[in-house]
């Protein structure tokens, strides 16, 4: 089964209802086909009281699930949705087909058709809660921690071997992470507010995606305050 759409805007009719998403926007994805697929949708709705509405009733287990975002939303109203997803996914894969991935669903702009970002592997985990003992575990590697508060505040923290603090932004993130894995490899922990809207979210993932590399590991496990 193939999943095949040129649109910006999705839309789905269940039980003779409209509903509308604005899909993310990405270029130059490097995934543009997935097969066997079910999908699953997070619409921006506000009559909902958390002004999300989130359709799951037509995911397979076995299949590749393609996870539609509204890009209006903020990570606050999706993360809880794709951290309950993720879960599914984990008890699905222990009893039946392991090879089965989870996608983000966007619109590639630069060839005017679909685009898929994989995050399969990714654990969604409360910063208050779960990071200061994540870096503990990291005190002997090279390590970097940054920190997006919006488009034009983005920090960038040198966790170890040698401490230092840089602030930057969208355009320039890119240039600086590069320039820090030119001699030896690092990691990477990410934290992300969450006010930003999810289109600003895989506007982010998809310039890492481009950059990971053996000299840069981007860390499974995202944080969120």
């Amino acid at each position: 089964m193939r999943y095949l759409s040129v649109l910006i805007i999705l839309v789905l009719f269940s039980c003779g209802d409209e509903k509308i998403i604005q899909l993310t926007e990405i270029k130059n994805a490097n995934i543009t086909e997935v097969l066997d697929v079910s999908p699953a949708y997070i619409f921006y709705d506000e009559t909902q009281p958390d002004s999300t509405l989130f359709n799951r009733k037509n995911l397979i287990s076995t299949t590749n699930w393609l996870v539609n975002v509204d890009k209006r939303l903020t990570l606050k109203q999706a993360i809880p949705h794709l951290q309950y997803l993720q879960s599914k996914r984990r008890k699905a894969s222990m009893h039946k087909n392991e090879n089965a991935k989870n996608y983000f669903t966007c619109n590639n702009t630069s060839f005017k058709n679909l685009g898929f970002l994989e995050f399969t592997e990714l654990t969604y985990l409360n910063k208050e809660e779960d990071f200061d003992l994540y870096i503990f575990k990291r005190k002997k590697i090279n390590h970097l921690e940054i920190n997006f508060f919006s488009k034009n505040q983005i920090i960038i923290k040198g966790i170890t071997p040698s401490p230092f603090y840089e602030n930057t932004n969208i355009n320039n993130l890119e240039n600086l992470l590069s320039s820090k894995t030119r001699r030896n490899p690092i990691s990477v922990s990410c934290l992300f507010s969450r006010n930003l809207t999810f289109q600003l979210y895989i506007t982010i993932k998809s310039k890492l995606s481009k950059l990971e590399s053996e000299n840069f590991i981007i860390d499974k496990n995202e944080f969120f305050y």
